[in-house]
C-alpha cells in the first residue's frame, strides 16, 4: 500500500503506522532509545508521538518519554524526519491516587505542558498538538481559541483531541468554519480488532471511535483518525501462543474475542504472516483513513508491523473476521 499519507488541508505525510512511546524510559531509553527509533525511521516511518504525561503514574521523573525522545532527537540531528506529536491537558499522574476525572484543560493547564512538552523535547515547534482529554463544562470556543494562539505563537503547527466525544468534535468544526480555522487535523482515540466484543476497560475517561465518534470519521476525512492501543493489549498475540489460559483477566477476552482470536491464527497461517500484521492490517480496511499509533519493546517488533504495508489483505477477510 502506499507509504504516506497527507493528511486533508495540512502539509503533514505521514507514515501508514505511528510509532508510540508509552514505554520510552520504562522499557526502553538511551542507546535502547535510538535504536527503536532508528529501526522505525530506517523502515520509512516519520510519524512519532508522545505525551507529556508518559509515563508520571511512575514515580521518579515526570515527562520521561518526552525526555527519551527528546535526547533522541539531540544526539541523532533528525527532527526534520520526523512529524512530532505530544499531548497536554491530562489529568495529573504525578499525585498520590490521582483523579482521572480532574481536569486540566484550562489555557493555563495547556500552555504551562506545552511550555514543557517544547522543553523536554528540545524543539521550538510541535508539529501535531493534541488535546489529551476534553472537558464538557468548558466551550469548544475556548479550547479551539488556546490551540489557535499556539498556533499564532509558532509553538506548534497543526492541532488535535484525543478521546472527545463527536458531538463535540462536530461543535469544534463548526466553530472552526464559522471563524476560518483549519481545525482538528486528527483523533486519538480508542479502535482496534477487538473492540466490538471487548469489555469496557477501567478508566472511563477514554474515548472510542465507534457509534457516532465512527459515523464522524467517516463523514470528515479532515480529522484523520489515529487509533491508540490497536494492538489490543497483546492479546491476539497471547491467545494464538497460549490459548485461552494465556488471556485469562484480560479485558478482551470475551466470547466473541475468542471467535476473532481462533479466526486469527487462521488468517495468519493464510497469509503466512504475523498476528501483529493481521491486528494491524484491520486499519487499513475501514472506510476512512487511518493511521494507527504502535508501540515496541524491540527493533524487531518495529520491522514486523511496518511489514503490515506489505500483506494484501482484503477487506471480505476483516468482515469475516467480525462477522457474528
Amino acid at each position: 500500500m502506499e507509504k504516506r499519507i497527507l493528511i486533508p488541508g495540512t502539509e503533514l505525510s505521514v507514515y501508514p503506522i505511528g510509532l508510540g512511546t508509552v514505554d520510552a524510559g520504562l522499557r526502553w531509553d538511551g542507546e535502547a532509545g535510538d535504536r527503536i527509533f532508528d529501526a522505525y525511521l530506517d523502515q520509512g516511518g516519520n510519524l512519532i508521538d508522545c505525551a507529556h504525561v508518559y509515563s508520571d503514574w511512575v514515580p521518579g521523573e515526570k515527562a520521561r518519554a518526552e525526555r527519551v525522545l527528546g535526547d533522541w532527537l539531540a544526539r541523532s540531528k533528525k527532527r526534520n524526519q520526523i512529524v512530532l506529536m505530544t499531548k497536554g491537558g491530562h489529568p495529573d499522574m504525578a499525585v498520590p491516587n490521582p483523579d482521572l476525572h480532574r481536569s486540566r484543560m484550562t489555557a493555563k493547564d495547556m500552555a504551562e505542558d506545552l511550555d514543557g512538552s517544547l522543553q523536554k523535547l528540545r524543539t521550538d515547534v510541535i508539529d501535531l498538538y493534541f488535546y489529551h482529554r476534553d472537558n464538557r463544562e468548558q466551550s469548544v470556543e475556548e479550547e479551539i481559541e488556546t490551540m489557535e494562539g499556539f498556533v499564532k505563537a509558532g509553538k506548534i503547527r497543526y492541532y488535535g483531541c484525543s478521546n472527545w466525544d463527536a458531538d463535540r468534535m462536530k461543535a469544534a468544526d463548526a466553530y472552526c468554519r464559522e471563524k476560518g480555522y483549519r481545525g482538528f487535523a486528527a483523533d486519538q482515540s480508542l479502535m482496534n480488532l477487538g473492540m466490538k466484543y471487548m469489555n469496557p476497560l477501567e478508566d472511563d475517561t477514554l474515548g472510542y471511535t465507534r457509534g457516532e465518534a465512527f459515523t464522524y470519521h467517516v463523514d470528515h476525512p479532515e480529522n484523520m483518525a489515529m487509533p491508540y492501543m490497536g494492538n489490543c493489549s497483546g492479546f491476539f498475540h497471547r491467545f494464538d501462543s497460549k490459548g485461552e489460559e494465556g488471556v485469562a483477566g484480560n479485558p478482551y477476552y470475551t466470547p466473541g474475542n475468542v471467535k476473532v482470536a481462533r479466526k486469527v491464527t487462521e488468517l495468519k497461517e493464510r497469509y503466512g504472516c504475523s498476528v501483529t500484521q493481521v491486528v494491524l492490517g484491520y486499519f487499513f480496511h475501514q472506510p476512512f483513513a487511518c493511521v494507527p499509533l504502535y508501540g515496541s519493546t524491540s527493533t524487531e517488533h518495529i520491522v514486523d508491523a511496518c511489514r503490515t504495508l506489505d500483506v494484501s489483505f482484503t477487506d471480505e477477510d476483516y468482515q469475516w473476521l467480525l462477522e457474528d
